[in-house]
């Protein structure tokens, strides 16, 4: 049914019932008191400095029956390649193992709740966008311990969440190697519990939490027996010879520290140490024992009784979990470790029954005054001025990959919240991506980083401009991006200022900055798409403002226009004030003014970025300077590409 139109900011009250509700599915907001049970699945691999492979699809058991019904997945990587010139790359943009599995995830509809990187430990969690609102507090941390502390390639890193209103917890860890370095394992984890500390009023310490999942390159390896023994029970599949003399078996029954730790049966064979690029063990000089190095494991906050055979079952009170699945994926062989997969329904009575916004939208917008987005915040919701509504294509990969966005700043938000009653925003005609298409809508808390509400798939059928296809609709036509052009993520930031972001609470060295190094926008921001979906992005008309530096400053001749051009390069490069033209009319903004700060990018996500030698760039800039003109800046998603030039020109 359409929605009727009125002026933005004006909230009616919510129509009971709503003439086009679509609110999150009713699968994702169950009863109260009736038991929810996700399945999550748990993923560690080191991958030993190796390039990803091409296709991780079995891995995360994807399109297979056992896993159709999973919810949540946590994934954590070990020794990704951390070297100098990858470290630097991989501070600033996001990685390629990240790039890999948003990209295989986003057409199952995962999207990407948190990530946290400690150099070569990496941690990511994803989940069906409709659980997305029912998932807050989300905080992360890191510890390092390698080098007495000092040094971050070994140590643990953890996101942890509210689910349905139960804290877990995910810890990913890389503990010492080495077969005499048991004590030293103990010692390391008993310091990454004690240091990670979150905040809030509950679960402060790892083990507060209703639920944590251990999980990573342990490194425990197995005692005693020889290697030819090894060997043998392996060929011979009697692996259960090997069991009682694994160091992590034995700790658990003498190490207080991992009481109440549970483990499913290791009836795969151990995921270390192999030679790379094939499924035979250690065949060097050294000829390392293999060794079940790679672990997961969980713990309920409360003591936990009953053991089942085949399914592990663990239950206390309301919260019980079970095992369904714990495998290593011997046909990844790029590194000397095996990935180790492990697939838990988790079972609790839900604690929150919606949630903390529900929004209200047409079934189609097949005209642009349909694009009224009506939302109701939950009782004791806490609302800012810089929270906003994302339109996201079907298949997106992270709350910050939105087609276009509305600022949720009605008028009467104060009074909607207080009395209960439907705020409204609308899209501009502008902003709407043109043909047809699949669309989500989201909000974004800026208050908890996190998506507060999202509809079901609507769909947007609007006619296509005459002018030709620009940034947020093409004709499917795409480019692959180099190694070097990467997405930047910053999770924790809360604020909408670049330069204000908090990131989560890292203990590893920051890195210098680099003398020589300027950043130029790289083929993502010129209109490529890598949404799943068949339609790509268009641009939007030309008449937003952008930073510009006029023309008749740059056009002079002689030695006063060589000082101008100069003076022009050095105020490019410069954050005390930009330029922006605005129909016609040159005008000085500062830098940190609303208009430079007004684009939800700058809450946690910038946009994709390339690295140049300055010399090289500058002789570029130049050269068009000469030919009169100077390339514009974006300001906002939603500015021209460039001035006067095509989208890939800009």
């Amino acid at each position: 049914s359409p929605v009727t139109t009125s002026r933005p900011g004006r909230a009616p009250p919510c129509p009971a019932p709503p003439r086009c509700p679509r609110p999150c599915p009713a699968s994702s907001s169950p009863a109260g008191g009736r038991a929810w049970p996700p399945d999550i699945t748990v993923v560690t691999w080191n991958v030993g400095t190796a390039m990803p492979p091409n296709d991780v699809t079995s891995l995360l058991h994807l399109n297979t029956g056992e896993t159709n019904d999973v919810d949540m997945i946590a994934i954590g990587l070990q020794e990704v390649n951390s070297k100098i010139n990858k470290r630097l790359k991989d501070a600033l943009f996001t990685d390629q193992w990240s790039e890999l599995f948003m990209d295989v995830l986003s057409p199952f509809h995962f999207i990407l709740v948190s990530t946290v990187r400690m150099q070569g430990v990496i941690l990511l969690v994803f989940a069906k966008y409709y659980h997305l609102p029912f998932l807050q507090d989300i905080q992360t941390d890191c510890t390092r311990t390698g080098l007495g502390g000092y040094w971050g390639n070994k140590g643990g890193v953890s996101v942890r969440l509210s689910i349905f209103g139960h804290m877990v917890c995910f810890l990913n860890c890389h503990l010492p190697a080495h077969l005499e370095k048991a004590e030293q394992r103990k010692e390391d984890f008993a310091t990454i519990l004690h240091m990670q500390q979150f905040e809030g009023r509950v679960a402060n310490g790892i083990l507060d939490h209703d639920l944590v999942f251990w999980f990573g390159d342990l490194n425990f390896r197995i005692e005693s027996l020889d290697i030819c023994f090894v060997k043998y029970a392996i060929d011979s599949n009697v692996l259960s010879q090997l069991w009682e003399k694994d160091q992590l078996n034995i700790a658990k029954s003498t190490w207080p520290v991992l009481r109440g730790f549970q483990e499913g049966p290791l009836n795969f064979p151990p995921t270390f140490k192999f030679d790379v690029g094939t499924n035979k063990y250690d065949s060097s000089a050294k000829k390392r024992k293999p060794a079940w190095t790679d672990r997961i494991l969980w713990k309920i906050k409360s003591p936990s009784t009953g053991l089942g055979a085949g399914r592990h079952r663990h239950s206390q009170g309301m919260l019980s979990v079970s095992q369904l699945c714990y495998c290593s994926h011997m046909e990844y062989t790029v590194s000397d470790h095996k990935p180790v997969a492990a697939i838990f329904a988790v079972q609790f009575a839900s604690k929150v029954d919606k949630p903390p916004v529900e929004i209200y939208v047409a079934d189609e917008w097949s005209r642009p005054e349909q694009a009224v987005v009506r939302y109701k915040m939950a009782v004791g919701f806490h609302r800012s001025s810089w929270d906003w509504i994302g339109l996201y294509r079907v298949g997106f990969r992270h709350p910050k990959d939105y087609v276009s966005y509305v600022w949720a700043r009605s008028d009467d938000g104060e009074r909607c919240l207080e009395k209960q009653l439907c705020a409204q925003v609308m899209f501009s005609e502008e902003a709407l991506p043109k043909g047809n298409g699949e669309y989500i809508l989201g909000y974004y808390s800026n208050t908890s980083s996190s998506i507060a509400g999202v509809t079901e798939p609507f769909q947007i059928s609007l006619p296509r401009s005459e002018e030709g296809s620009s940034p947020t609709d093409s004709s499917g036509s795409s480019s692959e991006e180099d190694d070097s052009t990467l997405v930047l993520l910053a999770p924790k930031s809360r604020s909408p200022s670049p330069g204000k972001m908090k990131r989560h609470r890292s203990r590893s060295p920051s890195l210098a900055k680099f003398q020589g190094l300027i950043l130029r926008p790289s083929s993502r921001d010129r209109g490529t798409s890598r949404s799943p979906s068949p339609q790509s992005r268009r641009g939007l008309p030309r008449d937003i403002p952008t930073i510009h530096v006029p023309q008749e400053e740059l056009g002079c001749c002689g030695a006063k226009g060589k000082e101008l051009r100069q003076a022009a390069d050095s105020l490019e490069g410069s954050s005390f004030y930009q330029t922006v033209q605005e129909q016609g009319r040159p005008q000085h903004v500062s830098s940190d003014s609303p208009l430079a700060r007004a684009d939800p990018r700058n809450l946690g996500l910038l946009p994709a970025l390339r690295l140049e030698m300055i010399d090289k760039a500058l002789g570029w800039r130049r050269e068009n300077v000469d030919q009169g003109y100077y390339p514009c800046r974006r300001m906002s998603p939603t500015s021209p590409p460039g001035c006067g030039t095509s989208p890939k020109e800009g």
